[in-house]
């Protein structure tokens, strides 16, 4: 990892391509984080939401930070499926897509309109709300649905 990398680059790579495997895949502590069951996955995605708060902050247009927001929740939701979601967090590299669309972003800028402060807290909690949201849905039919099949 080079020296020079901005605080977006190092949390994605941390996340999803610190570690080298036999063959040359790379994973991050993003599948890990999300193997801790019930938490795993909400901490992940606030750890995700860094990146996504970063380029807010920088004023990247909200057809961006949407899109960035879609990448962490496909992350975050599928990944607290049990079992194939596990392995789906390892595969799928939300940190390193959003890290890309924020430097893509950098290198050539659109012009955006100032948002206020206000707007800026509204926006992240939105965020953060959305996730909590999608993931405590998609725990509570998994549980809804062992307890028909098995209880």
């Amino acid at each position: 990892m080079p020296s020079r990398q901005t605080f977006h680059e190092k949390l994605s790579w941390l996340l999803d391509n610190s570690i080298r495997l036999p063959g040359g895949y790379r994973i991050g502590l993003d599948g890990f984080i999300g193997l801790i069951p019930g938490l795993g996955d909400f901490i992940s995605g606030l750890l995700s939401s860094l990146i996504i708060i970063k380029a807010q902050q920088q004023g990247v247009p909200r057809t961006i930070l949407i899109r960035m927001f879609i990448n962490v929740l496909i992350d975050s939701v599928l990944g607290s499926l049990p079992l194939l979601g596990d392995v789906f967090d390892f595969m799928w590299k939300a940190n390193q897509k959003n890290s890309v669309l924020l430097t893509h972003y950098q290198t050539s800028p659109q012009p955006t309109a100032k948002q206020s402060w206000l707007e800026n807290i509204a926006f992240i909690a939105m965020l953060i709300g959305l996730l909590a949201l999608a993931i405590f849905l998609i725990s509570w039919l998994i549980s809804l649905l062992w307890s028909r099949l098995f209880g």
